[in-house]
């Protein structure tokens, strides 16, 4: 692929990108991604595993990978987050909310998340992230078009409308049986609670084991007809 020009129109720049590379390996796709961006590339991570993080860090040594910690995590998934900075060569940065869960329980009650998922996610992912990612024109996600019908059609570079940046998702195309084997291959960090029945691991009060049969986003906000967070949509 050609190399960024100061002139590109970075919408269109992503839909390029997005054509070429849609066939190409995930390494082939973030190296695109820091040939083109550099240090204002990112990697975002919600440490149910370091998949991305470690592809990115063999692109990139130091690469920077944001975590949002909310507040209402699981401790497996703080300490997941601890272990990649601890063994990883990445940069981990952890976000947070601009209030803690006391300072919003006291300002709209307590347990918002069950009362109005929406916007406690609102308050605990989308703000933060937005604010976090002021630094970055281009960020990598973990998303995986097998995860939900909701993200079958997530493109492996795509423009980012809301925060107007280029996301990229490499492992797009990927199955659950790619990451299996690549974390085997790699002995790549993941959250315990992915042997212990959660498919997709989010928020405590919001996430729960998957049943069988059920696809892998099945146990985040079960029965609030609630699919995504707004990180991506």
């Amino acid at each position: 692929m050609t190399a960024r020009t100061e002139t590109d129109d970075p919408r269109a720049l992503a839909e390029r990108a997005g054509r070429a590379l849609e066939d190409a390996p995930a390494l082939e796709i973030l190296t695109w991604a820091v040939d083109t961006f550099g240090a204002r590339f990112c990697v975002t991570s919600s440490m149910e595993d370091a998949v991305v993080a470690h592809l990115a860090s063999r692109v990139r040594p130091g690469v920077d990978v944001v975590f949002l910690d909310t507040g209402y995590h699981f401790p497996e998934t703080i300490g997941t987050r601890d272990a990649v900075d601890a063994v990883m060569d990445v940069r981990v940065i952890t976000l947070t909310p601009h209030r803690t869960v006391a300072e919003q329980d006291a300002e709209h009650g307590p347990r918002l998340h069950d009362r109005d998922p929406d916007l406690c996610c609102a308050l605990r992912k989308v703000a933060p992230l937005e604010e976090g990612l002021a630094g970055y024109d281009a960020w990598a996600t973990g998303l995986r078009r097998d995860e939900s019908p909701t993200r079958a059609h997530t493109p492996v570079v795509g423009w980012d409308e809301k925060r107007g940046k280029v996301k990229v998702s490499p492992i797009a195309r990927w199955t659950q049986a790619d990451v299996d084997a690549y974390v085997t291959e790699h002995g790549v960090l993941t959250n315990p609670l992915l042997l212990d029945g959660y498919a997709s691991v989010g928020c405590a009060p919001c996430t729960r084991r998957v049943l069988e049969g059920e696809d892998a986003r099945a146990g985040r906000w079960a029965g609030r007809g609630k699919t995504e967070c707004g990180l991506h949509g």
